[in-house]
């Protein structure tokens, strides 16, 4: 009941403030008043003023919150857990058997391993010494063969 006749109050002065505004010539901003100002009279008519203020105020709505709360803290813990152990049972099964075939790669790899016969084509010629300020980047470019 306090709810809605603080939402009716607040309508009718923002309805004052647009009429004001548009006195001024400022029609653009009193049309803008007047929507915002509507608003809560219409969350009043719609209901939701009374479903806010009934869950507001109801110890069972406060203990579904938590509950609600307590089920986000468990499924995060799940997540958490489950990404320090390196996926779930069925990815961890499938690594396993991946990892018993004699012709595996390792998934983290950034290429294919190379055979026990083959070599690497060619190494390129290190750089002069001359120039030390890109001699870090050189490097970082030669270990990514570019």
């Amino acid at each position: 009941m306090i709810a809605e006749t603080v939402c009716s109050a607040v309508s009718a002065a923002g309805l004052g403030i647009a009429a004001v505004t548009a006195y001024r010539k400022r029609f653009l901003a009193a049309v803008r008043i007047a929507a915002y100002s509507l608003v809560p009279i219409g969350l009043v008519m719609t209901g939701v003023v009374e479903w806010l203020a009934d869950t507001a105020f109801s110890p069972t709505a406060w203990a579904g919150f938590g509950v609600l709360g307590l089920a986000w803290v468990l499924f995060m813990t799940t997540r958490v857990v489950e990404r320090r152990r390196g996926g779930t049972r069925a990815e961890r099964r499938a690594a396993a058997r991946a990892a018993a075939q004699p012709d595996a790669v390792d998934p983290a790899a950034s290429a294919p391993s190379l055979r026990q016969g083959s070599r690497p084509a060619s190494r390129p010629a290190a750089a002069p010494k001359g120039d030390d300020d890109f001699s870090d980047i050189e490097a970082i470019l030669k270990k990514h063969g570019i």
